[in-house]
């Protein structure tokens, strides 16, 4: 009786397979489907996102996408990481080293010293930020980090994300992932995608920040310092020959700042490809969203917005008439405050910022 039991059961779509004789059949049961979104509310942005990959990934739908072709491209600050402690985090680095860092606060230029009071204005007074003040500070980050090995910058910003993030308890900068976030990865990778993290952020600090959360270092794309060998001093790279005892070392030298337009040449110049998925938070993406809206290939794009003033520090009002922009522009919403359940994960709690005297 028992055989025969297992024999139907067998046949059942619960049931992957059966071995053994017919006395001692093997019953292996199918594992139930992976819950990937427990930090998600049901929403709009969620259903959007399911139903276009379960589509895509589905070789009967006419839609359907090679996984050599299933590339997405996330920005990083207010996308994945938190930039709301009280700015960008590569802001609060910029102006910890100069200001505060005594190995090199002495050591600072005027236009580097200026960028970095222009942000501790910004976060302590609310003094607006001059204009075009991206490529201001990109130009004295590439100053302030200038004659650091890679590895030394590295660690450089790993300590400083060890630091516990100004405005929360619970968190150090470096934990600063939002959780709903991190889960659309582990469910865009189960399903043959590709991402990258596509920032305007320098380079080497997103690959520092993005190692915990184990996103390979090569799929990282951000703003680009030149790079020279330790003893190549002004001779060209063409001709000069590297021994293998040197050091790779930042210069002050600004490559690109990845933002907008760039975001597009970078990607072209490093993937290949048009994206299918893109993720942004911000007008800085919007090249970048287009471009994926381009893609001959279906495709699909979502926003962030910071609405969530309790969880977060966050402008509820300039965040929801931000979202009515983004739906007008053709792209998925994705609401912080409703359709997170949890933005940092449990233990941490907005608090008011502190400044050192």
């Amino acid at each position: 009786m028992l055989a025969a039991i297992l024999t139907i059961f067998c046949g059942a779509s619960m049931l992957t397979s059966c071995g053994g004789d017919d006395d001692n059949p093997v019953v292996t049961p199918k594992p139930a489907p992976k819950n990937y979104f427990q930090s998600w509310n049901n929403c709009e942005a969620l259903t959007a996102l399911k139903t276009y990959v379960e589509d895509v990934t589905d070789p009967q739908s006419p839609r359907f996408i090679n996984e050599e072709d299933r590339i997405a491209t996330f920005d990083m600050d207010g996308t994945f990481v938190g930039e709301l402690y009280p700015t960008y985090f590569e802001y609060n680095m910029l102006e910890y080293r100069v200001l505060d860092d005594p190995s090199y606060r002495d050591k600072a230029p005027e236009d580097v010293r200026e960028a970095a009071q222009d942000i501790r204005d910004f976060v302590r007074t609310g003094k607006a930020l001059p204009a075009q003040f991206d490529m201001k500070h990109a130009r004295a980050a590439a100053k302030a980090y200038a004659g650091m090995t890679i590895a030394e910058f590295d660690a450089y910003v790993k300590a400083y994300a060890a630091l516990p993030a100004n405005g929360f308890t619970g968190m150090t900068y470096g934990q600063s992932f939002y959780k709903p976030m991190l889960e659309v990865f582990d469910y865009l990778k189960d399903h043959g995608f590709t991402y990258y993290v596509v920032s305007g952020s320098d380079r080497f600090l997103c690959r520092a920040l993005v190692d915990a959360i184990g996103i390979p270092r090569n799929k990282v794309i951000g703003m680009d310092v030149m790079l020279e060998v330790s003893g190549q001093g002004k001779v060209q790279g063409v001709n000069y020959t590297m021994a293998s005892d040197e050091k790779l070392i930042r210069t002050d030298s600004l490559l690109i700042k990845n933002l907008k337009t760039n975001k597009v040449l970078q990607i072209t110049q490093e993937i290949g490809k048009v994206p299918v998925l893109s993720f942004g938070n911000s007008s800085g993406d919007c090249s970048m969203h287009n471009y994926c809206l381009s893609s001959p290939l279906s495709h699909a794009v979502f926003m962030l917005i910071a609405d969530d003033d309790m969880r977060d520090h966050a402008n509820r009002e300039k965040a929801l008439k931000l979202g009515e922009q983004w739906r007008a522009s053709g792209y998925n919403v994705i609401s912080m405050r409703d359709d997170f359940r949890t933005i940092y994960g449990p233990g941490v709690e907005k608090v008011d910022f502190t400044f050192p005297e």
